[in-house]
């Protein structure tokens, strides 16, 4: 399990976004939840108890962050976009420690090729839901 994102709003509402290799149950977050909650408590970090505390995963349509997140998803469909704005789709295949390689349909063909992407040229890169 590792951490995502951490945000404290100016109301004291603290959002705790988190991943796992092996994917994120509720029950998880729960337990994280209930832990980081009893530390906050006993830290006296809001002594009038006026906070909220929010422990989740990244929303499916979130950008993935780390090379952790990427080799995750290897099997499934992506959008990268390019530090140019420029976008490619595909099947996400492989994932190194200075690229990753995309396999992307040839037009109107049923055939694939690979496409290796420099990670330092990557801007976002979004998984794309397949119904």
């Amino acid at each position: 399990m590792f951490i995502m994102n951490l945000k404290i709003k100016p109301t004291n509402n603290i959002k705790v976004f988190l991943d796992a290799d092996e994917g994120l149950s509720i029950a998880k977050s729960a337990g994280i939840n209930r832990k980081l909650h009893h530390a906050i408590e006993e830290s006296g970090m809001f002594p009038e108890g006026d906070y909220s505390l929010e422990v989740s995963s990244p929303g499916v349509d979130e950008p993935l962050t780390s090379i952790r997140q990427y080799r995750k998803n290897i099997g499934r469909k992506v959008l990268v976009t390019l530090t140019d704005d420029t976008e490619q789709t595909g099947m996400l295949t492989e994932v190194g420690e200075e690229s990753l390689v995309i396999e992307v349909k040839v037009a109107k063909k049923k055939e694939t090729t690979p496409v290796e992407i420099p990670l330092d040229s990557i801007k976002t890169i979004v998984v794309q839901i397949i119904f």
